[in-house]
């Protein structure tokens, strides 16, 4: 008897010793995560009814978003803290930082034609240019590639290759007195510089038919242009919010994040709540069960004003703390109502540009999520245009989903996804038409249950993942000037 008891107390132990080591409350009582039962746990209406939430947080002020450091996102940022917080499942903060909001206004006329113009957030004010339009050659990236007669003159440059910030710049060591960007695919074109620069001159951006039609003008003729830039500028105090599971090995953290911010112009509800709210559903679904590897959501702030928050997060961890961060999704537009499924080309077959090992395997894991219910997909461009551009620099493998934003689908994609060809894949982008209205539900269901057939996979085991490449610094400098790329590239689009 006293050997039983013996016997008894020692299980006792080792089962308590579980519960404080990696098996906190109650979880030797919880089923093991699998990718099946994961899945079933997401439901369509909880989905929804995340959006909606965030949908009232940018009616309830007189601003009408989300944007960072506003009333919008700090309801945001409070509700998703406190919903994560309430489950007892994850150890929650909030990073506390501060960036430089912009928010700037164009109006550009050639010939006397007003012409439909965004001006570059972060660009210098400009009061009523008026001058000769000159093109820039190539894409405006090097010195060489500005006429010798630029100084005094507004120079149009074609995006692409480098960052808007950079041919901002180039344009003002060629003394322009302004610069116009156009886009390189259909579609209108708002951006960032990035941050404020001496060198930078007003910036504009101009849809690819407005662009190759001053370019053609100019061909024939003189152009000359208007140009006015409204610029403001402040300072902001907000937040990341970062939560991981309490238990798990925590030397293999499987991480994922979505930004929770939005544009000036309106709610941002599929750019990016529909990110946010996905991995949201997947984080409190993931509280049913245990798991093997330690999972760490992230809710990035800034993203729209340059991919800000990521890149406070990624810089404020040294190479020991990253090391233990296995590989990272992305999560950024996955309800658009034009949408195709596009999964980051990890292993760089299409676009010939590959993450660090590991993104192939991430990106070969999502087309079995599609390829196992016979469900058509398509590679984005993995060019670090989006919150995983931090990681992919500190050599962490990532990968991520993406429905579409202001690129036109084609009349093949029609054909793989449905939809609308010749119309964006969310033509309510960067507007104040993104509303709930604007989310597409069957996209943004399927998507977020590829995120928990993801999670499951990975929080169970990295068995037959690669091993970790060791953290480092990665260029990050795609030559990409024609490529559709993927996540918020399209709507930061510093590039």
């Amino acid at each position: 008897m006293k050997s039983q008891l013996l016997s008894l107390a020692v299980a006792v132990t080792t089962i308590s010793q579980g519960v404080v080591g990696q098996e906190p409350f109650g979880w030797p009582f919880k089923p093991m995560v699998t990718q099946d039962d994961l899945q079933n746990k997401i439901k369509l209406k909880d989905i929804m009814a995340g959006v909606e939430k965030l949908q009232s947080f940018s009616d309830a002020h007189p601003e009408k978003n989300r944007v960072f450091g506003g009333n919008g996102h700090k309801d945001t940022v409070e509700w998703i803290y406190n919903e994560i917080k309430a489950t007892g499942y994850y150890d929650v903060k909030k990073q506390e930082q501060v960036h430089l909001w912009s928010h700037a206004e164009a109006a550009v006329s050639a010939n006397g034609k007003e012409l439909k113009a965004s001006a570059m957030s972060y660009s210098p004010p400009a009061s009523k240019i008026m001058a000769e339009l000159v093109v820039a050659k190539n894409n405006g990236c090097n010195a060489t590639d500005y006429p010798e007669n630029t100084q005094g003159k507004i120079v149009l440059v074609e995006r692409g290759v480098c960052s808007f910030g950079e041919k901002s710049s180039q344009a003002g060591d060629a003394k322009a007195a302004g610069a116009i960007v156009y886009n390189n695919v259909p579609g209108s074109l708002a951006g960032t510089l990035g941050g404020l620069d001496k060198r930078h001159v007003p910036t504009a951006g101009l849809s690819q038919e407005d662009g190759k039609n001053l370019a053609t003008l100019i061909a024939s003729g003189k152009v000359d242009v208007t140009m006015n830039v409204i610029s403001l500028f402040e300072n902001r105090t907000t937040w990341n919010v970062i939560a991981e599971t309490k238990g798990g090995d925590h030397n293999n953290v499987v991480m994922l994040g979505a930004h929770s911010d939005s544009v000036d112009a309106g709610p941002g509800i599929n750019d990016n709540g529909s990110g946010s709210i996905g991995i949201m559903t997947v984080a409190k679904a993931l509280t049913n069960f245990k798991l093997n590897n330690a999972v760490r959501f992230a809710w990035w702030t800034a993203e729209e004003f340059g991919l800000l928050g990521s890149t406070f997060y990624v810089n404020s961890l040294d190479d020991r703390e990253l090391h233990k961060v296995k590989l990272y999704l992305n999560f950024d537009m996955i309800g658009s109502p034009n949408f195709a499924n596009q999964i980051y080309d990890g292993d760089g077959s299409a676009y010939n540009m590959t993450g660090p090992a590991g993104s192939a395997e991430i990106e070969y894991l999502f087309e079995k999520f599609f390829d196992d219910q016979g469900i058509p997909h398509q590679p984005t461009a993995f060019t670090g245009r989006s919150d995983y551009s931090a990681f992919i620099k500190r050599n962490v493998p990532a990968g991520g989903l993406f429905t579409g934003a202001e690129v036109v689908k084609t009349p093949e994609q029609v054909k793989l996804f449905g939809g609308e060809a010749g119309v964006a894949y969310d033509k309510n982008y960067h507007g104040k038409g993104d509303t709930v209205a604007n989310i597409n539900k069957g996209a943004i269901f399927l998507n977020t249950r590829a995120i928990a057939y993801a999670i499951a996979e990975y929080a169970r085991s990295l068995k037959g993942f690669p091993t970790r490449p060791k953290t480092g610094k990665r260029d990050v400098n795609p030559q990409y000037s024609k490529m559709p790329g993927g996540g918020c590239g399209h709507h930061t689009v510093f590039m």
